[in-house]
């Protein structure tokens, strides 16, 4: 069973409706879980239709979550936030309707559902209901509209780290991976926090992380690739005191990688040569902090556990 289905891009025409309800019903087969397949369909439809209306493209659904508790999202350009409308379950007129109610639908057919705005657009996720839900739905109050860097510490006891020929695009794609897996690991502390009483205790380490790293990494490391660079050397300050926030940091993308494998997380875990780079990169932070000299990345290095 893949721990990952590859997410799927659709185009701005009609038909992208009907390759988002194939794919859906492709995905809950793989996961065995053949009960969510009639809520997932009337979800993702919604869901799609709405991202063809509000938003230009790109839209991309994915599949994210565990086994237990999968989770269908749904990405567009458009930063605008989703709208349930009230629906009046004692007017048939009102009940029967579908214009502007896609959100009910949604909720409807949902354990959980919510949104989180992104740098360019916004992603609207549901968890399948094995039957939709005939009363009452959930609420948004899973709604996560503020996934916005968190305020950073300045350095209070400031070290110089250089980071020397860096992969420009390696690097950026692991920010990508490392938002990615923060977002899971908050989403699963709000939506189901008694499944998994871990996840609130790995939401906290990434926000300790975000306040102490560097934003001007990816300052540095943007403007490189804007300039067409494959490599670049990336100059910092740091808290000399805060190294052990990057060892605890490494120590949680090792367990992320373990609950991938285990298929606890419907995520990709780090490829061998993501690991060798990740180990080397948030190393050097380690290192450095500490008074110790650069050491330029080498794609010969091998993988160095935290703590050794």
């Amino acid at each position: 069973m893949p721990l990952d289905k590859p997410p799927l891009r659709l185009g701005t025409d009609p038909r992208a409706v009907h390759e988002a309800r194939r794919w859906v019903v492709a995905a809950c087969d793989e996961l065995d879980r053949h009960e969510l397949v009639e809520c997932a369909e009337l979800g993702i439809s919604e869901l799609v239709t709405n991202a063809l209306l509000h938003s230009s493209g790109p839209i991309t659904v994915r599949l994210r979550g565990t086994v237990i508790h999968p989770r269908v999202e749904v990405a567009d350009s458009s930063p605008e936030p989703p709208v349930l409308n009230p629906v009046d379950l004692e007017d048939p007129e009102d009940l029967l309707s579908t214009f502007g109610r896609g959100m009910n639908i949604v909720a409807r057919c949902s354990v959980s559902w919510g949104a989180s705005i992104e740098p360019d657009g916004k992603v609207v996720w549901f968890e399948p209901a094995p039957a939709p839900h005939q009363d009452d739905v959930p609420a948004g109050a899973l709604f996560d509209l503020h996934d916005l860097p968190q305020a950073r510490l300045e350095p209070q006891f400031p070290a110089r780290v250089l980071l020397t020929s860096v992969p420009v695009h390696t690097a950026l794609g692991l920010r990508q991976h490392y938002h990615d897996l923060r977002r899971e690991v908050r989403l699963l502390a709000l939506a189901h926090e008694e499944d998994y009483p871990l996840a609130r205790q790995l939401s906290s380490v990434f926000h300790r992380f975000d306040q102490v790293f560097p934003g001007e990494v990816h300052v540095q490391l943007e403007e490189a690739a804007a300039r067409g660079a494959e490599v670049a050397d990336v100059d910092v300050l740091v808290d000399g005191h805060h190294a052990g926030v990057f060892e605890q940091m490494l120590r949680l993308l090792d367990l992320a990688d373990e609950f991938c494998r285990a298929q606890r997380l419907l995520s990709l875990a780090r490829t061998p040569e993501q690991l060798t780079f990740q180990q080397w990169y948030l190393g050097e932070f380690i290192r450095q902090s500490r008074g110790e000299r650069p050491v330029a990345w080498s794609a010969r290095r091998t993988p160095v556990r935290a703590g050794k």
